[in-house]
C-alpha cells in the first residue's frame, strides 16, 4: 500500500531500528514537538498515543473523542495532547502524520480527524493517496506541496524520533495507549472510562 516512492518507504521503515535513549523523569508528558489542545495550565493532562491507521484510533476520534473535548478540553478543565504513533502500514501512517503538520498547527487536527474518518475508503495504496491528497487539497495544500510534505526527510527524522522515544521512555507498544496524569491506560477509552481517570487524577 506504498503512497510514497521506495526511498521514503525505506525511511520510515527505519524507525524500527530502535537503539538506546535515556529514560524519562515521568511517563507520558507533553514534550516539544508534540500537538496539543486546551488549557496548558489545567491540573489534568491527557496523553494519547494514536497511529493514523489504527481502526480503534479512529473509532475512539469519531464516537469517543468530540463528547470528551467538550467536556473537558473545551471548558479548560483538561489539556490534552497527541503523540504520534506507527502501525502498519507505517508509511500510510506517517504520511498522515506528516501532511497535517504541513496542513499548519491551526488546522493539524481537523487534518487528523478527516485521515481517521477517511479510513473506510482505503482500499489500495491508490485511493490512499488520493483519499490523503484530497484532504490536503482541502486545507490549503497544493499537489507539490503535498508531494514535498511526503518526502521532507527532516520532518520525517523528527517523527522517527518521537516514535522512539514511545516506545523507549513511554513503554508504548499498541494504539491507542492514553496516559492521564502520567497513569497508564491501555486501550479504547469510553467517555466514562476517562471521566473516572480524570476525577482520580485531579484528587
Amino acid at each position: 500500500m506504498s503512497i510514497v516512492t521506495r526511498r521514503w518507504t525505506l525511511a520510515a521503515g527505519a524507525v524500527l531500528g530502535l537503539g538506546a535513549w535515556p529514560a524519562a523523569a515521568a511517563r507520558g508528558v507533553a514534550a516539544p514537538g508534540d500537538m496539543s489542545l486546551g488549557n496548558a495550565k489545567a491540573r489534568v493532562k491527557v496523553v494519547e498515543y494514536a497511529s493514523l491507521t489504527c481502526g480503534h484510533c479512529a473509532s475512539f476520534n469519531e464516537e469517543t473523542f468530540p463528547a470528551f473535548k467538550k467536556k473537558y478540553i473545551d471548558t479548560g478543565r483538561v489539556h490534552y495532547t497527541l503523540k504520534e504513533f506507527l502501525t502498519g502500514p507505517q508509511q500510510v501512517a506517517a504520511a498522515g502524520f506528516l501532511m497535517a503538520r504541513c496542513a499548519g498547527p491551526s488546522k493539524y487536527f481537523k487534518v487528523v480527524d478527516e485521515v481517521f474518518r477517511s479510513q473506510p475508503k482505503w482500499t489500495s495504496g491508490e485511493t490512499v493517496r488520493a483519499e490523503l491528497l484530497g484532504i490536503a487539497k482541502a486545507n490549503g495544500l497544493t499537489e507539490a506541496q503535498f508531494n514535498a510534505c511526503l518526502s521532507d526527510e527532516q520532518a520525517l527524522a523528527a517523527l522517527n524520533a518521537r516514535m522512539k522515544k514511545a516506545v523507549e521512555e513511554d513503554g508504548v507498544r499498541a494504539t491507542p495507549t492514553f496516559f492521564v496524569n502520567g497513569k497508564k491506560y491501555e486501550g479504547v477509552l469510553t467517555l466514562a472510562d476517562l471521566d473516572a481517570a480524570i476525577a482520580a487524577a485531579g484528587k
